[in-house]
């Protein structure tokens, strides 16, 4: 696999993250498809104040095939640019709307010229203020809609001891699958740093 371009990776309609536990610096994810097989390992630097998340196609990381960069350093309403490390071609954007993401978690997701294509939005208002006032044990759902319409889930298994992102494409061919991938990846990551 070159590149992890549509058409270079088998894509499926159902993914797992699971973040690794007991990491003192930094953080790692692990992509799983549906049979269990690894897909993808993500590895978060530690310490940097400029968000940079690698993903590689296995642990070994031998080849990068997706990069997740920060704008800016620190951004409450950071903007994260995907590339494809083959290429070095910008996939998409994310943008975090940060003041509408106190109450409620709420991105705006954006094709590589900077187009929106789609929102991904917590679950609902009461709940998102329930998790963030009384507890962080209630498991997080996201759902991305182009046009209102859902075209992805990303919910979260409820477990006190290790975290659980299933990633569910509900219409595989509606988006950018890598942009799907990067969402779930910046999902994990945020709730890692709120929990």
């Amino acid at each position: 696999m070159s590149s992890l371009t549509p058409s270079g990776h088998n894509w499926q309609p159902h993914y797992v993250l699971k973040r690794q536990i007991f990491k003192l610096v930094g953080s790692n994810f692990f992509v799983y498809d549906s049979s269990g097989t690894l897909q993808f390992f993500v590895h978060q630097k530690g310490f940097k104040l400029k968000e940079d998340v690698r993903v590689y196609t296995n642990e070994s990381k031998t080849q990068e095939v997706m990069r997740i960069a920060a704008r800016k350093v620190m951004d409450f309403s950071g903007a994260y640019d995907v590339f494809d490390s083959a290429t070095n071609e910008r996939v998409g954007v994310l943008k975090r709307k940060g003041w509408r993401s106190i109450a409620r978690d709420e991105w705006t997701v954006c094709g590589p010229q900077e187009q929106e294509i789609g929102t991904l939005i917590e679950d609902n208002l009461a709940l998102a203020l329930l998790r963030r006032l009384a507890t962080n044990l209630i498991p997080q759902n996201y759902d991305l809609l182009i046009n209102g319409v859902q075209v992805m889930d990303f919910k979260q298994n409820f477990n006190p001891f290790s975290y659980h992102l299933n990633i569910d494409f509900k219409q595989l061919g509606a988006m950018e699958p890598r942009l799907g991938i990067a969402c779930a990846i910046m999902l994990a990551s945020m709730e890692g740093r709120q929990s």
